[in-house]
């Protein structure tokens, strides 16, 4: 059982930038999924012990997805930030061997979720 903490999440306007941070990022695969109101959990970045990251296309270009070894920490710096971006953004970790770190094979452990709120 993995317990994940999320934190920076927040309000901003249309062309903003938050970043979210996520521990403990111990897990081979580490990653952001968001959920709006009324619609299911997608997975929005996901990243490897090898470091190498998988995007949704419509994050691609304004995310980034990265983790601090030596604090054991998962980022999310969301840049160019869109109206529909506003969700609750979850963090999420998976450690089976066997699939790739990419989004579409889902995880299996979850936090609690931060609410990214964006105004136009």
């Amino acid at each position: 059982q993995i317990q994940l903490a999320e934190s920076g999440g927040g309000s901003v306007q249309s062309g903003g930038s938050l970043r979210l941070s996520c521990a403990p990022s111990t897990a081979r695969c580490m990653g952001w999924y968001r959920q709006a109101p009324g619609k299911g959990r997608d997975g929005v970045a996901m990243i490897g012990k090898d470091g190498i990251a998988d995007y949704a296309d419509s994050v691609k270009g304004r995310f980034t997805i990265s983790q601090d070894s030596a604090t054991n920490t998962l980022y999310l710096q969301m840049n160019n930030l869109e109206v529909e971006d506003t969700a609750t953004y979850y963090c999420g970790a998976r450690n089976d061997g066997q699939r790739p770190c990419k989004i579409r094979y889902g995880m299996h452990f979850w936090g609690a979720g931060t609410q990214v709120t964006v105004s136009s």
